[in-house]
């Protein structure tokens, strides 16, 4: 159950993080004003807090962890908001990423 928390945690995070970058995108270099810019800076805040309720306590390792999330979550954002299609490249490195991300937020430890 935790696992699927954290899970659960890293998408809400994705979603306010990556979604509040591409609004900033948007507002700023689209043109589309100041109003979706804003609506970024806010979600990014919120993003922010997210972070903070991830069940492990070490900051340096949500943020790692996060990175791989970010990569994968930024391809498929990129995909559904911008009609990008990724290459077998993009999508081998998502994989890798994620698997990074387990191998840093689920890896049995000791400590």
């Amino acid at each position: 159950m935790l696992i699927l928390r954290s899970a659960a945690l890293f998408a809400v995070a994705a979603l306010f993080e990556i979604g509040g970058a591409w609004l900033v995108w948007q507002g700023v270099r689209e043109n589309r004003g100041w109003l979706w810019a804003t609506g970024g800076v806010l979600a990014l805040g919120a993003y922010g807090f997210v972070a903070t309720f991830q069940p492990d306590a070490h900051f340096g390792r949500i943020l790692a962890a996060y990175g791989g999330v970010f990569v994968a979550g930024s391809i498929l954002w990129g995909m559904a908001a911008d009609g990008y299609r990724p290459d077998r490249w993009d999508l081998t490195g998502a994989l890798v990423c994620l698997t990074g991300m387990a191998l840093i937020m689920y890896a049995p430890r000791g400590d």
